[in-house]
């Protein structure tokens, strides 16, 4: 097992000073509708609230502050078409580092011009992961840029993990915490901060049926490939990696697996009755509380709303 990306909690709390100035304190909600239906004391850590709308621009501000000043005069690159493209061009803009973004050429334009309203430079490539990962480490070999990876890298691990830093500092005795899965960024976060904190808490979370290669890594302890996921939560459509792995398979206590069906109706619902939008990704752990009463019960549970980033146009409801 590798120690070295098992941060302890007084480093994780280092960075958490070191982000206050850059990211937003993000509400914790509460709804007695919810925990009527569910029978549990929820508190929703609104991440779709943060800047940006998602968690990830944790992750990728400190996998920007971690670098040395001649890194940071070199620039940062990767590649994503989602959440973590815009999080690392708002955090590159904030802390002034050049940052590129490698997006395949079929990328919606509406996240084309996200990444450019963020100050990024986009690659377009075809859209394939090899074409895509060749293009990013190409123009890093070019360049000398900085690849920073949306959810297999230390230094975004750890800077997810202030998500859950914060909410246990409002609510110190949770039972458990429950987050999305896809990437695994935020859940290994989550759980290396949570399981520090209070190693009596039980760490969660959701995947989508269809795209439930984490559930089956947990499982068999080794990582399976996300092969073909089809799954309305596009943020979840990734796989694991070995950065993040250990920690989730040291720490997380099971991970729920549920229908399209159910993170529509979770998804709805959060729209609905709670007043706030959040994208489908989101939905998967409120969906994981509602399909498993009896694992919840009576229990005060926190749910990381991982973000906010909604097409409007492709709604599933």
């Amino acid at each position: 097992m590798d120690k070295t990306i098992f941060t302890p909690l007084s480093e994780l709390k280092v960075i958490h000073e070191r982000q206050k100035p850059y990211i937003h304190n993000t509400p914790v909600l509460t709804s007695r509708s919810f925990n009527d239906l569910s029978g549990t004391k929820s508190y929703f850590k609104c991440e779709n609230f943060q800047k940006m709308g998602a968690f990830k621009m944790r992750g990728a501000l400190n996998g920007i502050m971690a670098l040395n000043e001649t890194e940071k005069s070199k620039g940062v690159v990767t590649h994503s078409s989602g959440n973590f493209a815009q999080a690392m061009c708002l955090s590159a803009k904030i802390l002034g580092v050049k940052a590129t973004v490698v997006m395949p050429r079929t990328a919606p334009k509406v996240k084309k011009d996200a990444v450019r309203s963020y100050g990024g430079f986009i690659i377009e490539c075809e859209p394939t992961l090899e074409a895509r990962e060749a293009a990013m480490n190409e123009f890093s070999r070019k360049t000398g840029a900085v690849t920073l990876h949306p959810s297999n890298q230390k230094e975004v691990i750890d800077g997810n993990s202030t998500a859950a830093i914060e909410i246990l500092e409002a609510y110190p005795d949770l039972d458990a915490i429950i987050t999305p899965v896809g990437g695994g960024g935020l859940l290994a976060g989550t759980a290396l901060a949570a399981k520090q904190i209070n190693p009596e808490i039980l760490v969660y979370a959701g995947e989508p049926m269809n795209a439930d290669d984490a559930f089956h890594s947990l499982r068999t302890g080794i990582i399976q490939p996300s092969i073909n996921p089809e799954t309305i939560a596009d943020g979840l459509r990734t796989q694991l990696g070995d950065k993040n792995f250990p920690i989730i398979q040291k720490y997380v206590t099971e991970i729920i697996r549920v229908e399209e069906s159910e993170i529509i109706f979770a998804m709805k619902w959060i729209w609905e009755r709670m007043k706030i939008i959040i994208e489908p990704s989101s939905a998967v752990p409120v969906a994981a509380i509602l399909k498993d009463p009896k694992l919840f019960m009576n229990k005060k549970i926190g749910i990381i709303l991982s973000g906010g980033n909604v097409e409007m146009e492709k709604l599933p409801f």
